[in-house]
C-alpha cells in the first residue's frame, strides 16, 4: 500500500512537470512577446502550435514505440522532454522558442498515456477512475502553482528561469520514475492497422470529436485568461498571481467533481454542464463590466468547463479493455490527443476573434465550441444507449 501510495504521487509529478510546461506559458506570453520583440498576437500561436504538435505527434510516437519496453520508453521520452523545455530556457528568438516548443510537444501526449498505462497496471479496478481523476489533478496543480510560480519567477526575474525550473522538475521526476516503475508489464503486441482499428467504433469517434470541442470551449478564451484579467476586469500584475492561484484551486474542485462523476455513469450527467457553459460564455463579456461578477463567471467556467476529463477517460480505457485489448495504449492517449487539438483550435480562434472583437468578447467563439460540444454529448449518450441494448438482446 505504501509504494502504491508512492507511485500515485510520482504519477502526479508527472502531470504537474508535463502541465506547467503546457500550460504556463499562457502566464507568460507577455513577457515572452515583450523580450524576443513579437505581438502578443504571435505568442498566442506558441500554444497553437504546442497544441497541434501534441495532438499529431502523439500518435505517432504511441504507435510507434508500441513494440518496445514501455519502461525504457517512458524514461527515453521524459528526456527528449527535458532536451525540449530546457531549450526553451535558452531560446535566443521567437523561432528556436517555437521549435522547442515542438520538440517537447512531440512527447508529452506519449508521456500521460504511458503514465496512464502503468497507472492502470498498478490500481485495482475499483481505484482506476479515482487514480485518474488525480494524475488530471496534478495538471490542475500545474495551473494552481505552476502558472502562478511561473508568472512570478517571469515578472521578478525571467521568464527563462520558469521553464529551467521545470528542467530541474523533470531531473527529479526522472530519477524517481527509475525507483518505482515496474520494469516489466503486460504488452499485448499488434500492428498500426490493429491500433488504428478502435477508431471505426462509433462509441470512440463520436467521443474524440466530443473531446475535441470541450477543449477548444475552454481554450478559445483561456489562452487569453491574462489579458481578460488584466486589460478587461482590470486587475494589476500584482493581484494576477492570486487570481490565478484561485483559478487553479477551483481546477482542482473540478478534477475532484470530475472523477466523482466518472464513479457515477458521469457521461449521463454531462448536458447540464455544457447548458451552463454555453450560457456563461455568452453572458461572460457584459460580466467582465463588473470586476466581482466577471471574476465569479471565470471561476464556475474553471469547475465545470472540462469535468468531461476523467469520464471520457474511463470510458475510452474500458472500451479498449473490452473489446481492443491490443489498442489500450492508443486508447489511453486518445482523451490527450484530441483534447490538444481542440486547444490548438480554440486557441487559434481566440487569436482570430481578439482583434476584430476585443479581448472581452471572445468568449463568444468559446460558446459556438459549447454548443456543439453538447450536440455531440446527446449523440454519445444515444450511442452507448444502443449498444448496450444490442448487447442485451444477443446475450438474452
Amino acid at each position: 500500500m505504501v509504494k502504491y501510495r508512492l507511485q500515485v504521487i510520482i504519477f502526479v509529478l508527472v502531470a504537474f512537470m508535463l502541465g506547467c510546461n503546457e500550460f504556463m506559458v499562457v502566464g507568460i506570453l507577455s513577457d515572452i512577446a515583450d523580450h524576443l520583440n513579437v505581438s502578443i498576437a504571435a505568442t498566442g500561436y506558441l500554444v497553437t502550435i504546442f497544441a497541434t504538435t501534441y495532438a499529431l505527434g502523439t500518435p505517432f510516437v504511441t504507435i510507434l514505440t508500441i513494440r518496445y519496453s514501455r519502461y525504457k520508453t517512458l524514461l527515453a521520452l521524459i528526456i527528449v522532454f527535458f532536451i525540449g523545455n530546457t531549450l526553451s530556457a535558452l531560446a535566443v528568438n521567437y523561432w528556436v522558442m517555437m521549435l522547442s516548443r515542438i520538440i517537447t510537444a512531440s512527447v508529452a501526449g506519449s508521456i500521460e498515456s504511458l503514465i496512464m498505462i502503468f497507472a492502470s497496471q498498478v490500481a485495482p479496478r475499483e481505484k482506476r477512475a479515482g487514480l485518474v481523476s488525480w494524475i488530471y489533478a496534478g495538471f490542475s496543480i500545474a495551473s494552481v502553482l505552476g502558472v502562478p510560480i511561473g508568472t512570478t519567477i517571469s515578472t521578478n526575474y525571467s521568464w527563462r528561469d520558469a521553464f529551467l525550473a521545470i528542467s530541474v522538475v523533470t531531473v527529479i521526476v526522472f530519477g524517481l520514475l527509475t525507483l518505482i516503475l515496474p520494469k516489466h508489464i503486460e504488452q499485448v503486441q499488434s500492428s498500426i492497422r490493429d491500433q488504428l482499428v478502435i477508431l471505426k467504433d462509433r462509441r470512440i469517434y463520436v467521443a474524440v470529436i466530443l473531446v475535441l470541442f470541450t477543449a477548444a470551449t475552454f481554450y478559445a478564451y483561456y489562452t487569453y485568461i491574462r489579458p481578460i484579467l488584466t486589460s478587461a476586469l482590470g486587475f494589476n500584475v500584482h493581484q494576477l498571481n492570486w487570481l490565478l492561484f484561485v483559478i487553479g484551486l477551483v481546477s482542482i474542485m473540478s478534477n475532484w467533481l470530475s472523477g466523482t462523476l466518472a464513479n457515477h455513469d458521469g457521461l449521463k450527467k454531462m448536458p447540464p454542464f455544457y447548458m451552463v457553459d454555453i450560457a456563461l460564455l455568452v453572458l461572460l463579456p457584459f460580466g467582465l463590466m463588473n470586476q466581482v461578477i466577471g471574476y465569479g463567471m471565470l471561476l464556475i467556467l474553471s469547475l465545470i468547463v472540462t469535468v468531461l476529463g476523467s469520464p471520457i477517460q474511463i470510458h475510452f480505457m474500458n472500451i479498449a479493455e473490452q473489446d481492443y485489448p491490443q489498442a489500450m495504449v492508443f486508447a489511453s492517449s486518445l482523451n490527450a490527443i484530441f483534447f490538444n487539438f481542440g486547444i490548438s483550435l480554440g486557441s487559434a480562434t481566440a487569436s482570430m476573434l481578439i482583434d476584430p472583437l476585443g479581448v472581452a468578447r471572445i468568449s463568444w467563439g468559446a460558446a459556438v465550441y459549447a454548443a456543439l460540444s453538447l450536440g455531440l454529448m446527446l449523440v454519445l449518450n444515444r450511442v452507448m444507449k444502443r449498444h448496450q441494448a444490442g448487447k442485451v438482446k444477443v446475450n438474452g
